[in-house]
């Protein structure tokens, strides 16, 4: 489990790098907030990497966690930032409800699928032997048991057991009480 964090960790980085590289450093900014740099956007562009990744760990697909993102950054810009103690906990709470409301509604939406589920990957360079390695890495137990998880159960595991937020933050992000995430 720890060489596949590793792994997407390296993915995102790569994934961030590429898109600076091919947008400019201010691209993410002028993107979501119009060229308007405030305290907002400075805050979701910050946590735009963890926000991704949350949003892909639960949905386990590229075009959903964007989707969530964005989703994430219109309820964000309507927020009162003068309510708000930690923006990185809320965005990850924001984020994660997104996530959570968009597995359910595919789940109303989605063909019964018989596979296993995976989440689809991130292909960031042309190597087809990081692929491979990536591929061996991950363990099919561990997908078994993501499978077998409810939406809510599968966003309290990653987000504890891959981003390490205690239980407190979490329950807040699921919105359960912090005994019903442990």
């Amino acid at each position: 489990m720890t060489r596949m964090r590793a792994n997407e960790r390296e993915l995102l980085v790569m994934s961030e790098e590429n898109d600076r590289e091919e947008q400019g450093v201010d691209a993410g900014t002028e993107r979501l907030g119009g060229g308007r740099t405030d305290v907002a956007t400075d805050a979701f562009v910050t946590h735009r990497n963890l926000l991704f990744t949350v949003a892909y760990e639960l949905l386990g697909s590229a075009a959903d966690a964007e989707d969530v993102l964005q989703e994430t950054w219109l309820r964000w810009a309507g927020v009162d930032l003068a309510e708000v103690r930690d923006p990185r906990a809320y965005l990850v709470r924001i984020t994660t409800r997104q996530a959570l409301n968009r597995l359910r509604t595919l789940g109303r939406r989605k063909e019964s699928y018989v596979g296993s589920w995976l989440p689809e990957p991130l292909l960031t360079t042309p190597d087809v032997a990081e692929d491979v390695e990536l591929a061996d890495s991950v363990s099919m137990a561990m997908m078994l048991v993501l499978e077998t998880l409810t939406p809510t159960e599968r966003a309290v595991f990653v987000l504890r057991e891959v981003f390490a937020l205690d239980y407190d933050e979490i329950a807040e992000a699921v919105d359960k009480s912090p005994a019903a995430v442990r």
